[in-house]
C-alpha cells in the first residue's frame, strides 16, 4: 500500500546486486526496481568523472545526462541492461588479461588461479530427467594441476540413472562481480555453457575407463568421467577434467543457451610451406589421478617432415622408443582416486592425461584434459634394456592422436614411458594455416 514514490526513494539507496534481488519479490518490485532513474545513477557513478561521452551503439555517441530526455526517452529497464552490460564487459576484459600472462620458460598461463579466485568463478552439473525435471547439482571438491583443474561432484541422493537424459556443465559468476568483496553466493549469478553430455544408454554409447570393487567408470567426450555403482546401477560421482586453455574462455565467455566458439587462428604470412612441414612446436604434458601426479614433463623444437605426413595426420615424435635418453620414468601406479560422502577408492590402469601443445610462435595448437586407459599390449619388450610387458594409452578426438607406450619393470615396479607420439590432423593444420597438406 505504500506510494511508488516513496518505494522508488527507498529503492535508490541500494546497490546494483541488491537492486536485481529486490526485483525478484513479485511484480510491483520488478517494475519499480527497473526505474531508469535509478539505474542512470547507477550507471552515471561507475563512470570515470572525465568520461562524458561513450559509445551506445556501432558509430553512435550519446552524452550522459541525468536531464529528462535521458529517463524518458528509454524504456523501462534500459539503463539497468546498459549497467549490466558494462559491467559485464570491464569483468571479462579484465579476467581475459589476466590469462593472457604466460610464463616465460613453458610460454604456459601463469595466473589462471588468480584469475578464476578475481572472477569467483566455479561450476556447477545440472542433471536433466526424461520428463523434464531438472536437478542442479553444486558444491563440488577442486584439485588443480599446472594446466587443469579437476571438479568432482558427489552425494547421496542423486536421481536414478534410468532416468536421466542429458547432463550440462556450466561455468558459474556472479553477474555483478564486486573485487572489495567476495562473491554472495545467493547473489544474481550468469551462467555459461561448457558442456551438454547425453545419458540414455550410458553404459552402451560411452568408453570404459576401468573399474574397482566398487565403481565402474564410463568416460564422455569432452573430459567427462561418470562413476556408476556396481550394485545399483546409479550415479555414484561425476568428475570433469578441464584445460586451463578452454577453462575461463568456455566458463565467462559463453551464454546459458549456447558454448563459447574461440575465433579462427589468423596465421602469420609465408610462415609455413607445406614442403617443411610443422617446426618448432612445444608440447607440456601432465599425467596425473587427480590427487597424485605420475609424469609432468616438457618437450621443445617438435617438427615433422613431409614424409611423416600419412593417411591424413601429420606425426610429430616426441619420445622415441629407440632414444632411451629420453625415456621417462612413471612416479607410482597408475589410477584415478575417487570419493564420495562415505567411499573412497582408486581405479588402476587409467589417468588424466593433460596435453597442451603449443605452435611455433606459442600460440596453444591442440590442447585437451581427458581420462585415459591402459591395455596391454600383444608385442612384447624388444629392449635390452627393458624386459618387460608393453601396455599402450591412447587418446582421439577431431584435432588429433595420442599414442603413448610404457614398459612395466617388475624388479622396480614402476612403469617407463618408451615411446610418445602426436598424430595431428591434417584438417587441424590446414584450417590453422590456411594452407593444404
Amino acid at each position: 500500500s505504500m506510494p511508488s514514490e516513496i518505494l522508488l526513494k527507498i529503492l535508490s539507496y541500494l546497490d546494483a546486486v541488491s537492486l536485481l534481488s529486490v526485483g525478484c519479490v513479485n511484480k510491483r518490485f520488478y517494475e519499480l526496481a527497473n526505474d531508469n532513474g535509478i539505474w542512470l545513477k547507477l550507471y552515471s557513478s561507475s563512470l570515470q568523472p572525465k568520461w562524458t561521452i561513450w559509445k551506445m551503439k556501432a558509430k553512435q555517441t550519446e552524452t550522459v545526462s541525468l536531464g529528462c530526455a535521458a529517463l524518458h526517452d528509454k524504456k523501462p529497464g534500459y539503463w539497468k541492461k546498459e549497467y549490466i552490460f558494462k559491467q559485464t564487459s570491464a569483468f571479462k576484459t579484465r579476467i581475459m588479461r589476466l590469462v593472457k600472462l604466460l610464463d616465460p620458460y613453458t610460454g604456459l598461463p601463469c595466473k589462471n588461479k588468480e584469475a578464476m579466485k578475481v572472477s569467483g568463478l566455479s561450476w556447477i552439473i545440472v542433471l536433466k530427467a526424461k520428463n523434464g525435471k531438472e536437478r542442479v547439482i553444486e558444491k563440488p571438491k577442486l584439485s588443480f594441476k599446472d594446466t587443469s583443474v579437476t571438479i568432482l561432484w558427489y552425494g547421496t541422493d542423486w536421481p536414478c540413472l534410468d532416468i536421466l537424459s542429458t547432463l550440462k556443465l556450466f561455468g558459474v559468476t556472479p553477474l555483478l562481480p564486486d573485487q572489495s568483496r567476495p562473491p554472495n553466493k545467493s547473489g544474481p549469478r550468469r551462467f555459461s555453457l561448457i558442456a551438454e553430455y547425453h545419458l540414455a544408454n550410458l553404459t552402451e554409447s560411452s568408453v570404459a575407463v576401468g573399474a574397482d570393487e566398487l565403481v565402474q567408470l564410463f568416460s564422455l567426450s569432452p573430459g567427462l568421467l561418470v562413476g556408476i555403482w556396481k550394485e545399483k546401477n546409479e550415479i555414484a560421482f561425476v568428475m570433469a577434467s578441464l584445460h586451463y586453455n578452454q577453462l575461463l574462455e568456455r566458463s565467462i565467455l559463453g551464454s546459458a543457451t549456447v558454448q563459447y566458439a574461440p575465433p579462427p587462428n589468423k596465421p602469420l604470412l609465408d610462415d609455413i610451406d607445406p614442403e617443411y612441414g610443422l617446426h618448432d612446436y612445444s608440447l607440456h604434458l601432465d599425467l596425473h589421478g587427480r590427487s597424485c601426479r605420475y609424469l609432468c614433463g616438457s618437450f621443445k623444437g617438435l617438427f615433422c617432415r613431409k614424409g611423416d605426413i600419412e593417411n591424413g595426420y601429420l606425426r610429430l615424435t616426441v619420445v622415441s622408443l629407440k632414444d632411451n635418453r629420453k625415456h621417462l620414468p612413471i612416479v607410482g601406479t597408475l589410477g584415478i582416486c575417487w570419493e564420495t560422502d562415505v567411499f573412497k577408492g582408486n581405479v588402476k590402469d587409467c589417468f588424466v592425461m593433460d596435453l597442451t601443445l603449443l605452435d611455433e610462435t606459442g600460440k596453444p595448437f591442440w590442447c585437451f584434459s581427458a581420462p585415459v586407459y591402459m591395455e596391454l599390449s600383444s608385442k612384447s619388450s624388444g629392449l635390452y634394456d627393458y624386459m618387460g610387458h608393453i601396455y599402450t594409452a591412447d587418446y582421439v578426438d577431431s584435432e588429433g592422436k595420442v599414442c603413448i607406450e610404457f614398459v612395466w619393470l617388475e624388479e622396480t615396479k614402476e612403469y617407463i614411458t618408451v615411446s610418445l607420439v602426436l598424430y595431428v590432423s591434417t584438417k587441424k593444420v590446414n584450417s590453422w594455416y590456411g594452407t593444404s597438406y
